[in-house]
């Protein structure tokens, strides 16, 4: 049985951590229409400008944040919170592009509530994944990377498994071994919350992500928190 588990080194940088998981079995990810959310995603565009309203960029309280979080830990130079590259993109006058209906289903909510979602593919697992911090070293192919691996450094926080890095930067960047494709069936989708503050979209967040996931994809979607009271969940 795979599990997903906060490990005590990324608990004791971040307490008061909440990861919101979706375990989706059984789903068609395929694209059958194209551009199929090319509108809805236009709509949630428009909907994070709320996030952006200050016109110093990173005096607004969701990428304040995430960059304050991102200070706590070793990262790569340049490297920030997936949450900030989205609305730096869109703050900028840039469309999110469509890609696969799961991705693009999380990119939505992912703008409309200021969130950082992820998503990998529960088949491609070597054993559990676990968020925890890097001794550095671990094998890390990216998108595009030509099989190079560019391995994290001691001391990042990181997702991985037992074969290695799954996510680097905590939700940087995702190595290719386990991304999201349309053949993806069973997928393991998060939500992340550095602290109590951070989490006061993720409860609505999840709710609409997992009812899109359903509705759209078919299958079955359980939800699920991780945090410092409860650092395990059952995959599968």
């Amino acid at each position: 049985m795979k599990k997903f588990i906060l490990k005590e080194d990324f608990l004791e940088l971040f307490p008061e951590a909440q990861i919101g998981v979706l375990v989706c079995l059984g789903i068609d990810n395929h694209v059958k229409e194209e551009n199929r959310y090319a509108s809805w995603l236009r709509e949630c565009e428009e909907a994070s400008r709320q996030y952006t309203e200050n016109p110093e960029f990173t005096a607004n309280p969701v990428i304040r944040g995430w960059r304050d979080a991102f200070y706590k830990f070793k990262t790569k130079k340049g490297a920030r919170c997936s949450i900030e590259a989205l609305l730096k993109r869109v703050a900028r006058g840039n469309q999110i592009g469509t890609i696969i209906p799961l991705v693009d289903i999380y990119n939505g909510i992912s703008l409309k509530y200021g969130v950082p979602i992820g998503g990998e593919d529960i088949d491609k697992f070597e054993g559990d994944m676990r968020l925890t911090i890097a001794e550095g070293g671990e094998d890390f192919v990216t998108y595009g990377s030509e099989g190079k691996s560019e391995p994290p450094a001691a001391g990042e926080v990181i997702y991985r498994d037992d074969y290695g890095a799954v996510c680097r930067c905590w939700n940087w960047r995702e190595a290719e071994r386990t991304m999201l494709t349309e053949d993806t069936v069973n997928a393991f989708m998060i939500i992340e919350a550095h602290n109590t503050e951070s989490a006061a979209n993720m409860d609505a967040a999840l709710e609409e992500l997992a009812a899109m996931i359903r509705s759209e994809l078919g299958g079955t979607v359980t939800r699920h928190l991780a945090d410092a009271s409860s650092p395990e969940i059952e995959l599968e």
